[in-house]
């Protein structure tokens, strides 16, 4: 069982170091996306006001959730200072019905966009969820990070206050 699990973790980081290769350093691909409020946001139109953060994420993910319970107090604190979140649903026709009434139930202030066939996930290479992408006030990924963890939120934090310096 050791082994198995030792397996998968090599396994997980190969595709982490090999995502981070295809994208890193380089400009993030634009996208037009659909919010939860059937407005549009189109990537290229918030690049220049400083860092923005996609986090790829569905409803039926339990890490997601929490994940998404810590950034959105990221979000509160930087979000006059020119921080950009959007969060970025990869829920399909079977649970999209489900978003809206989560993201207003727990109250989350940041943007929610609908990614309903994974377009833009495929081409952020986020084939695991939760899955976020640093992009500086520049429009290049700076960052990427695959899962949630307790305590990854300090860790991005520090990385989105480097970039509003």
């Amino acid at each position: 069982m050791k082994k198995i699990f030792f397996c998968i973790v090599i396994l997980f980081s190969i595709i982490s170091f090999a995502q981070d290769d295809l994208i890193k350093g380089k400009s993030a691909p634009n996208f037009k996306l659909e919010n939860i409020d059937g407005g549009f946001t189109e990537l290229s139109k918030v690049i220049g006001k400083g860092p923005i953060l996609l986090n790829f994420w569905a409803t039926w993910c339990k890490p997601c959730m929490e994940e998404m319970t810590e950034l959105n107090k990221i979000h509160e604190e930087f979000k006059d200072k020119g921080f950009t979140l959007l969060a970025i649903s990869t829920d399909n026709e079977k649970t999209i019905a489900k978003v809206k009434p989560l993201v207003k139930s727990k109250g989350f202030s940041f943007t929610v966009l609908l990614d309903k066939n994974s377009d833009v996930a495929r081409k952020y290479y986020a084939q695991q969820i939760p899955y976020s992408v640093l992009i500086d006030s520049n429009g290049k990924i700076t960052d990427l990070h695959m899962g949630y963890m307790k305590g990854d939120e300090k860790k991005l934090r520090e990385k989105i206050l480097s970039l509003l310096k």
